[in-house]
């Protein structure tokens, strides 16, 4: 499943980097990019997985820039 995410508040392309590098060793992660130019984060990953990648991948984005919030 691939789904994109608007964020918002502010966001530098350091911590998108480091965002993406968490996201990316959770299991079932095929691929997830951070834009801080359009505020936009794409995940893709396992179906059966998805609803829980999501979650810890916020958790990920709190603890990283807890000034970005992902609009579900």
């Amino acid at each position: 499943m691939k789904k994109v995410f608007k964020l918002e508040g502010e966001i530098c392309s350091n911590c998108a980097a480091k965002i993406e590098n968490g996201i990316q060793k959770l299991d079932g992660v095929q691929s997830v990019h951070v834009n801080a130019l359009t505020l936009k984060w794409t995940l893709e990953a396992d179906d059966d997985k998805f609803d829980g990648i999501v979650s810890e991948s916020i958790k990920i984005f709190n603890k990283v820039e807890p000034d970005c919030e992902v609009i579900r």
